[in-house]
C-alpha cells in the first residue's frame, strides 16, 4: 500500500471513529436505563420553558422566592455513567415575616445544595425535581411543580427521612429546612 493510500484510509478511520464517538442526543424523559455513558437528553419539545421565571410564595410566615432558570447540557454523574441534560435549575431565598433572610441559595454555594429536574410529566404539566437537602443532606428528595395556569405552579415537597439524616450531623451546623414541606402550595410568577 503507497503512502497516499495509507494517509486516506488513516483519515477515513479518523473520521468513522469521530462520529461513532458522538454523543447520541435523545428526548427529554428518556428512561435512565436507555441512556447511554456521554448522552444528551434534550429538551425537544421546549416542555422546560413555561417553567422558567421567579415565584412567590408565603407559607407560616415565610416567604419563598424561586428563581427557575433552564440549564443545557447539565452534567449528570451517576455510580455507573455520566450524560448530560437540559435541565431546570432552582435557586430559592427564604425570609421570615421580619425580612431577615434564613436561607439564600441564589449566589451563595457554601450550602452546596442542588435543586434540578430530573423529569417531566407532559400530560400532567407536571415536573419533578431531585433535592439535595440542606447540611448533611438533610431533607433530601423529591419536589413536583405542576403549571396550573401561565402565571402559576404548584409546589409539593416529599423530604426523605429527616430524623435520621440529621442525627448524623455535627450540632453546629444548621439542619433546618426552610423550603416549604407541603403539598398544594400555590406559587405565583413575578
Amino acid at each position: 500500500m503507497n503512502i497516499t493510500k495509507t494517509k486516506i484510509v488513516i483519515v477515513f478511520i479518523l473520521i468513522l471513529s469521530l462520529v461513532a464517538c458522538k454523543a447520541q442526543t435523545l428526548p427529554l424523559n428518556t428512561s435512565l436505563v436507555d441512556i447511554p455513558n456521554n448522552a444528551y437528553i434534550k429538551d425537544t419539545n421546549n416542555e422546560l420553558i413555561p417553567y422558567v421565571g421567579t415565584y412567590k410564595a408565603n407559607f407560616n410566615g415565610n416567604e419563598i422566592i424561586l428563581y427557575i432558570s433552564k440549564e443545557d447540557n447539565k452534567l449528570e454523574k451517576r455510580s455507573t455513567k455520566q450524560f448530560y441534560r437540559d435541565a431546570l435549575v432552582i435557586k430559592y431565598l427564604v425570609k421570615n415575616s421580619s425580612g431577615t433572610i434564613l436561607q439564600d441559595t441564589q449566589n451563595n454555594n457554601v450550602y452546596n445544595i442542588e435543586l434540578y429536574s430530573i423529569s417531566t410529566r407532559p400530560d400532567q404539566n407536571m415536573v419533578h425535581f431531585f433535592y439535595s437537602g440542606t447540611n448533611c443532606s438533610v431533607g433530601w428528595g423529591r419536589i413536583m411543580l405542576k403549571k396550573i395556569s401561565p402565571t402559576q405552579l404548584s409546589w409539593e415537597y416529599r423530604p426523605d427521612d429527616i430524623v435520621t439524616t440529621a442525627s448524623k450531623c455535627p450540632p453546629t451546623l444548621d439542619t433546618k429546612i426552610y423550603l416549604p414541606e407541603t403539598k398544594d402550595l400555590i406559587f405565583t410568577k413575578q
